[in-house]
Formats: C-alpha cells, sequence, structure tokens
C-alpha cells in the first residue's frame, strides 16, 4: 500500500512540477505568439504547481525530485513572494484616492459608481468602455456633484471610450494617437500638491496581438516621458505574467498594488460564478505610494473597479 501510495504521489509530483516549469518559462518569455501570451495570463497559477510537486515529493521521501521541484520551488517564490510583501516605503505628503472602473461597452451601473465614489470618497475616477449614454447617466446619477471637473472621449457604442472625473480642477486635456481605443490624459491642480499629471489608458485586447504590443510600446513611451507626480488608472489587458505589462515598471512607476503586498488582485472576469480569476485593471503610480488597495464589484461591469488609497512623497 505504501509503495502505491508513493508511486501516486511521485507521478502528481511530477505532474505539478511539469506545470511550475512551464508556468515560469510563460512568465519569463517575451512572447510573440498571440496564443502564448493569453495563456501566459495564469502563469503565476502554473508556477505555483512547483511547490506543490515540492511537498509531494517530500511526502514520498523522493529526494532527488524533491531537489529538483526545489529549484523551481524558488524561482517561483522568488518572483511571486515580493507581490504579497508591503515595500516599506512611507509617505507623508497629500492624499488622494483613486478609483479604476471599467464600464463593459457603458453598461455598468451608474448609480453604483457614483455611490463607490461617495462612500470611498474617491478624488479622482479613470474610467474604459465609456459611451455617450453612460456619461449621460452618470451625469444624472450625480457624478459631477462629487468629481465636478472631466475629461471624457467617450464613444457611441463599444468599448473605445475612455474619461477622467476628478475633485480638482483638470487642464491640459490630451488624447494620444497610435491606439484603436482612447487613451487620454490630464493634469490636475491639487490645491496642495500642485499639478499631478492623471492617465486614463486601455490599450487593446492581446487578441488582437500586433496592436496591443504596439500599443504597450506606446504607453511605455508616453509614461517614460512624463515628469513629476504621475497617477494612471488603466485597463491594460495585461497581468503582472505579461514581460509588455513588467516593462512599464522598470523605470519609475510603480504598480499601487505591489506596493502595498495586495498579490495577484483579480479582475476580470467578475461577470462568471469562477471569476475575476486574473489583474488586468491596474493603478501605477510614480512619486506616491500607495498605502491601501482592493477591489470592488460594480454591477453591470465584468471588471472589478480597483480602489487606492495614495500618498504622495
Amino acid at each position: 500500500m505504501r509503495k502505491w501510495m508513493d508511486r501516486a504521489l511521485l507521478e502528481a509530483g511530477w505532474c505539478a512540477v511539469a506545470a511550475g516549469a512551464v508556468g515560469i518559462v510563460l512568465h519569463f518569455g517575451a512572447w510573440q505568439r498571440r496564443w502564448l501570451v493569453l495563456v501566459a495570463s495564469g502563469a503565476s497559477y502554473f508556477m505555483i504547481g512547483a511547490v506543490v510537486g515540492l511537498v509531494l515529493f517530500l511526502s514520498a521521501r523522493k529526494w532527488r525530485s524533491a531537489a529538483v521541484a526545489g529549484v523551481l520551488a524558488a524561482v517561483t517564490l522568488w518572483t511571486l513572494a515580493p507581490v504579497f510583501v508591503p515595500d516599506g516605503r512611507a509617505a507623508s505628503g497629500t492624499q488622494l484616492i483613486v478609483m479604476q472602473s471599467n464600464l463593459l461597452f457603458g453598461g455598468a451601473d451608474p448609480a453604483a459608481v457614483v455611490r463607490a465614489v461617495r462612500e470611498n470618497r474617491v478624488d479622482v475616477l479613470t474610467v474604459d468602455e465609456l459611451t455617450d449614454q453612460a456619461v449621460e447617466r452618470l451625469t444624472i446619477a450625480g457624478i459631477l456633484e462629487d468629481l465636478p471637473y472631466h475629461y471624457t472621449q467617450p464613444t457611441r457604442t463599444g468599448g473605445g471610450g475612455t474619461g477622467i472625473y476628478s475633485r480638482y480642477p483638470l487642464r491640459d486635456n490630451t488624447k494620444y494617437v497610435g491606439f484603436i481605443l482612447n487613451n487620454v490624459s490630464a493634469t490636475m491642480d491639487h490645491p496642495e500638491r500642485g499639478p499631478i499629471t492623471v492617465f486614463a489608458l486601455h490599450p487593446v485586447p492581446p487578441l488582437a496581438f500586433q496592436a496591443w504590443t504596439a500599443e504597450m510600446r506606446r504607453v511605455r513611451e508616453i509614461l517614460d516621458a512624463r515628469t513629476g507626480p504621475v497617477i494612471v488608472g488603466a485597463d491594460f489587458n495585461a497581468t503582472r505574467d505579461h514581460a509588455a505589462y513588467r516593462d512599464l515598471l522598470r523605470g519609475r512607476f510603480a504598480s499601487a498594488a505591489d506596493q502595498t503586498g495586495a498579490g495577484l488582485l483579480p479582475t476580470f472576469p467578475n461577470d462568471r460564478g469562477w471569476g475575476p480569476v486574473i489583474g488586468i485593471d491596474h493603478i501605477l503610480l510614480a512619486e506616491a505610494t500607495a498605502e491601501k488597495i482592493h477591489t470592488l464589484t460594480v454591477p453591470g461591469s465584468d471588471h472589478r473597479a480597483v480602489l487606492a488609497q495614495v500618498r504622495f512623497h
């Protein structure tokens, strides 16, 4: 009986280790094929297989197999552990509450969006998939009572619209060329902190692989050219397992989720009983630190909104 159990543990362990190895390769590869990019969205889950395999091998007392699994498990922990540990960087400057929400072709419940803004005292709201009708419905629901300043570039239908709503005045409104969907920015004049650049970004999904790759490069060019404090609210259609997303964090920008140790912070899909499972909605910061972050459900949307408490350096 023991021999049979050890054999079963060994076979299961190697299956788990194989999944872990696949996850590591998917995570670190800069893939140029659409299907590999799509599968890489969940590479972190595959990587956990290395840890599972190590436990199974140790249980079966298969020491050489455990040594192989241990190497892969160490790589997995080195890759994943930092996103679960707060970076410890403190900031004592101006505090802002930032919210990012994808409205699913403008169909998200406007009253729920406004309620979230009010209950959480949101200062800056970035929205994707904003339609003309959604702008009207948000206005009727009272969004301008809390966030009276806005720069919106909606579309009549579909998911191409994007917008920024702010508690403080906006200027230098910009719509960027080189994107299929609308990607915008504005300068917010905060009475204490001064000018803060706010981006609302939405590259196309990697189903349109060549366009997604080009747009992620374009996003990095735009962010790299910006100085001063910056807030980015975005549906990047990318997870931290995509090299194109991690490239955005190699300069002075940081992920609010990573700063707080929030882990993978899944946001999509939120309209399935088994979701959300991947994190493609993000808040990025420059010259600021996120102190808290969480997600919340907005009825009518297939994305969870992301809400961060931010303090500037």
